[in-house]
């Protein structure tokens, strides 16, 4: 029987209009542009082969990866592969559970506390980003007795806190930070690049962290944490499922929950106590072990110091751009400048810089609503050729308009 064609998605562009606006646009010779996307960004291109083929027909089951039952035994190894390498690439304990969950990290804002925080107590926030502040607002339903140890508000986000900075105040049960912030591009770091773990209170060993922008990006320690979570569309995967990496000892829930609610239910059903989000798991695991094949954390975190120069060598020298964040708080997947506000229609240039990137190739490099100017998000399978025509471009753009 001859099979009909899939008609191809349609943008509500004709089919004129579409092939006109993508012939303006540059591509790499395969056939791609770049994709500075805060999210969902790039994946590896082998990966998405990978995918291809197994949406028609993986390992040759004659059914694909989305058609498969959560509960059938090809799904049991892709779900015991995807953690597998997933505690091999975060060095993961074995006092940890390693979860796969819904509802992306903006949900464990109040998974978190609802879990591990018992009615009317206290936790200490370290509000250094946009998505800091909405962890802060979701607690509120938990207790009004927590509190923030740091508000960069005042600062605009432009860095994270040092040490001396922090102001704790009652004993909190844990601590939240977020290590990389997306829409500000700052990033807790030292001056290598790697993790910087802020200090904690006394007598508080439970730091929670929402990594969803920089997990996986340089070697971490994952028993500094008691919880990491992430969504997994920057890093991990796709957007449909939140990695969450949770100790032993903050499994049981201290308040009555919905059982979907609860980190203990979840773990104990290997993260399908219903219908999980397969394809996204699955997705999860071809990254994991993308990750091992390239050399690891230590490997990644490499490439992505590198790849990060190649712009902030061009922010360094130029008086034209102007870096939002600070320099010892840069972070190495967002990074976010504009035209120097003294240079003559510096938004206006903003704008123009911004349409013309993507006439040479280069997408999604409009800064978010709450900076402005750009924001060039460069996760780990963004290719460093990327980087190398952005840090081009910036320079041919000052030269034209400087």
């Amino acid at each position: 029987m001859r099979r009909r064609a899939i008609p191809a998605y349609s943008s509500g562009m004709s089919t004129a209009t579409a092939t006109s606006a993508s012939s303006a646009v540059k591509h790499t010779p395969s056939g791609r542009i770049f994709n500075f996307s805060a999210g969902p960004g790039a994946l590896p291109e082998e990966v998405i082969r990978q995918a291809q083929q197994d949406i028609w027909n993986i390992d040759g089951t004659g059914i694909g990866i989305m058609e498969h039952s959560h509960r059938g035994k090809l799904f049991d190894r892709v779900l015991a592969e995807a953690e597998e390498a997933c505690r091999k690439v975060g060095d993961v304990p074995a006092s940890y559970k390693v979860l796969f969950l819904t509802g992306g990290a903006t949900s464990q804002n109040f998974m978190v506390p609802a879990n591990i925080l018992p009615d009317d107590g206290v936790a200490a926030f370290l509000t250094t980003g946009y998505w800091a502040e909405k962890t802060w607002d979701e607690v509120k339903v938990y207790s009004s007795k927590c509190y923030e140890a740091w508000d960069g508000r005042a600062s605009k986000h432009a860095h994270c806190p040092g040490d001396a900075e922090l102001k704790y105040a009652a004993r909190p049960v844990y601590v939240h930070m977020c290590s990389n912030n997306t829409i500000y591009g700052t990033q807790w770091r030292t001056a290598d690049g790697g993790v910087r773990y802020p200090k904690m209170p006394e007598a508080c060993d439970t730091l929670v962290c929402d990594a969803s922008s920089d997990i996986f990006s340089r070697p971490i320690d994952v028993s500094r944490f008691g919880i990491i979570y992430a969504g997994a569309q920057k890093n991990v995967g796709i957007a449909g499922t939140t990695l969450a990496i949770v100790r032993d000892d903050l499994l049981k829930p201290v308040r009555t929950l919905p059982t979907m609610l609860r980190y203990d239910v979840q773990a104990r059903d290997q993260s399908r106590h219903n219908t999980p989000p397969a394809f996204a798991i699955y997705l999860s695991g071809l990254v994991f072990k993308w990750i091992l094949k390239q050399g690891g954390l230590p490997e990644i975190h490499k490439r992505n110091l590198e790849k990060a120069s190649l712009i902030y060598a061009v922010l360094e020298g130029s008086k034209f751009w102007k870096g939002h964040a600070r320099a010892d708080s840069r972070s190495l997947m967002n990074l976010t400048f504009r035209v120097a506000p003294d240079v003559k229609n510096a938004q206006q240039l903003d704008e123009q810089f911004v349409k013309e990137a993507l006439k040479n190739g280069m997408d999604q490099l409009k800064g978010h609503r709450s900076t402005g100017g750009m924001r060039a998000s460069i996760y780990n399978a963004f290719p460093r050729d990327g980087c190398v025509a952005l840090a081009q471009f910036m320079r041919d753009f000052e030269k034209k308009n400087g």
